[in-house]
């Protein structure tokens, strides 16, 4: 009986969003090595970033820039590549492509083109800092990066902490004790939650009022990367 050859993973003239892990290495699944080590290119938001984990998982494509700076201008070649029947992967630093990440644009592009694209499910900062942090996920709301003025962010705190569901957003190590004091200011009874460092070894979760977390970070200046989360006194 004639074999004939598995078929692959990947289609040509196809684009595959990939989430690639938030920490640990191996928090990738099998679906997505087998996609990346298919396809004809994989477009990084950091090639020096993204060069170690291809590595480690045996992966050796060619590698584009795709990054907030350049995305509007690369978002042509791309789509000429896939129109020439080519397939790409596209992967940002950590977690899923398109959240606070590069991606959405493209796959704009992709719909108005009628190019095909498949996004692949994947690690996701914000599932892991909701679930572990113990406030309530039946309802929530995602509000990407807080904003650097300090009045806008004053004002999307407080909204956030006079809603009644968990609000989730990503902020710097470096705006975290400002982003304290505004609530311990303000809204010093509001429930929060400082996720740092997910799936890494130094994993935290910091869960307390937000007045008990301000003298907390005051005290311990934060690093790495951090998830914030509030939740109204209930």
């Amino acid at each position: 009986m004639e074999q004939t050859d598995p078929p692959l993973p990947v289609t040509p003239g196809t684009i595959y969003l990939v989430p690639t892990p938030i920490g640990h290495r191996d928090d990738i699944t099998l679906h997505a090595i087998n996609v990346l080590r298919h396809v004809d290119r994989i477009a990084c938001e950091d090639t020096r970033h993204s060069s170690p984990l291809l590595q480690h998982h045996g992966i050796h494509k060619p590698l584009i820039s795709l990054h907030e700076h350049n995305e509007q201008r690369r978002i042509p070649e791309i789509i000429s590549m896939l129109q020439a029947g080519e397939c790409l992967a596209v992967i940002t630093d950590a977690g899923m492509p398109g959240i606070s990440d590069p991606g959405y644009r493209l796959i704009q592009h992709c719909i108005k083109e009628q190019i095909p694209y498949h996004v692949l499910p994947g690690p996701s900062a914000i599932l892991n800092a909701l679930i572990g942090s113990g406030f309530p996920c039946h309802s929530f709301t995602f509000g990407g990066f807080l904003p650097i003025k300090k009045g806008r962010r004053a004002q999307v705190l407080l909204d956030a902490a006079a809603a009644p569901v968990t609000h989730i957003f990503f902020e710097s190590p470096h705006r975290l004790l400002s982003t304290l004091e505004i609530l311990h200011q303000q809204a010093p009874e509001t429930h929060c939650c400082v996720a740092r460092e997910l799936t890494k070894k130094f994993e935290t979760f910091h869960r307390a009022t937000a007045t008990a977390l301000y003298h907390w970070f005051s005290a311990h200046p934060p690093k790495g990367e951090i998830v914030f989360l509030i939740h109204p006194k209930s």
